[in-house]
């Protein structure tokens, strides 16, 4: 049977990373601390290995003193941290500008948007101080209307951007094709220099490297497979050993065992997101398709495409998978399509890699950074909805500020998330709104 976080207790034990072009290209692990043997006790116990517990784990670690226990059922960065888009950008969750004033008011809008930009720098931040080198590209983030129909979208958001003050640029179809690329689906663009990408697992294993160099403890191969409380202490099994913790973080987004405790369940739809990345392009390519940009991309679509030229040449696209990881072998195709759909100068190239992994949505698309309502004690940050690069940085950082001196989230994140209505039958309605995204992309 398939991983379904939703079904599975856990998502492996000390497994490989997937075979991804990141893996194929990160050079080795810097290391951890081995699979957890004994029982051992700690202040703060961190669940999940991936950004949000890493990023928690060193700024805990560097800045307060704290010594953290991180468990991580595979590898770290084994999960969407090492195999995502590539993306840092001030994007928190899915909920579009135009309507974060309708929700937080223009305050609010501000407020969410300086701590978005916030991210960013977190994720800059970390890079600097770590002197990792993960391909950092120049800053460009544009957002690429497919169709006439959705340039008022761009619009919209430019709206909100220029309400911010925040600088941008709206590029007409000839000024996509001069600067940045030649191809279909390309009717205006909104760009901004609010972000950059970089080789997202060289950045996790930077950010793994800091986290030990600063005292904390990363064990792999280490899956929580039980919570409970007794007294002020919280128990945590794993196959073979045990902590006791003052203090617990949950940080595993997309791959929650929602049954480890009350506080997850029924949160979180777990959704498949799938990326292709080709074979180098040939000189003639780059010339016909002037695919020069070094921007990340993503268009308007219900069905999101997002998309970038990697630093030796090869064009690399993701979008949403299938319902279940069985049936992902047939989006290898459906990817490759859709470069070669949006992009005629590449009629002809393969792909050399394929992936997928798993990203959380909440019912309000929005992350949730926090601690449980009847425990102070029991932490967690969740639902990147596909935003996790710079937003899962953030959260960890936000939540060791929170464990170190007390420091309050911003109140657009700290709300309890939500639970989904009529749980058990999330997938149901995720085939629902499947079928219903896919008819509103036909229309446009």
């Amino acid at each position: 049977m398939s991983y379904d976080p939703l079904h599975s207790i856990s998502p492996g034990e000390g497994l490989d990373h997937v075979d991804s072009y990141w893996a194929a290209t990160a050079g080795p692990s810097p290391g951890d601390d081995g699979r957890l043997q004994s029982p051992i006790e700690t202040d703060v116990a961190i669940i999940g290995g991936g950004y949000t517990g890493l990023s928690c784990a060193f700024h805990l670690a560097k800045r307060y003193g704290v010594r953290p226990v991180v468990l991580e059922a595979n590898r770290p960065v084994w999960g969407c941290s090492g195999r995502n888009g590539s993306f840092a950008g001030p994007a928190l969750g899915r909920v579009s500008l135009s309507e974060w004033a309708a929700r937080w008011g223009e305050v609010g809008a501000r407020s969410l948007w300086a701590e978005a930009v916030s991210a960013v720098e977190t994720v800059r931040s970390l890079i600097k101080e770590g002197n990792i080198d993960c391909d950092v590209q120049p800053d460009g983030r544009m957002r690429v209307a497919h169709a006439r129909s959705t340039v008022k979208k761009l619009e919209e958001d430019a709206s909100v951007l220029r309400s911010f003050g925040a600088e941008f640029e709206m590029l007409t179809p000839s000024e996509i094709g001069e600067k940045h690329f030649k191809g279909k689906e390309a009717h205006a663009a909104l760009r901004t220099t609010y972000g950059f990408v970089l080789h997202p697992l060289k950045l996790g294993y930077g950010i793994l490297h800091m986290a030990r160099e600063a005292g904390a403890t990363v064990h792999s191969a280490s899956p929580v497979l039980h919570w409970s409380k007794h007294g002020q202490t919280h128990c945590l099994d794993t196959p073979d050993g045990k902590v006791y913790a003052k203090r617990i973080v949950f940080a595993t987004n997309g791959y929650t065992n929602e049954r480890l405790h009350p506080t997850l369940d029924s949160r979180l739809l777990p959704v498949l997101s799938n990326i292709v990345v080709t074979r180098p392009m040939t000189e003639a390519e780059i010339g016909e398709s002037n695919f020069v940009t070094t921007d990340s991309i993503s268009d308007t679509r219900k069905f999101l495409n997002y998309f970038r030229r990697l630093p030796d040449g090869r064009v690399m696209l993701g979008s949403r998978g299938p319902i279940r990881e069985s049936g992902s072998a047939p989006h290898r195709d459906r990817l490759l399509q859709i470069i070669r759909r949006k992009f005629p100068a590449l009629h002809s190239i393969s792909a050399d890699y394929f992936w997928g992994g798993w990203v959380a949505l909440t019912p309000d698309y929005m992350p949730h950074v926090g601690h449980a309502e009847d425990d102070p004690t029991a932490f967690y940050a969740m639902g990147y909805c596909g935003s996790g690069v710079s937003a899962a940085n953030q959260a960890g950082r936000r939540l060791a500020e929170y464990l170190g001196e007390s420091k309050p989230v911003p109140v657009q994140l700290n709300a309890q998330p939500p639970r989904y209505p009529l749980a058990r039958f999330r997938r149901v309605g995720q085939v629902a709104a499947f079928q219903w995204y896919g008819l509103s992309d036909a229309l446009t």
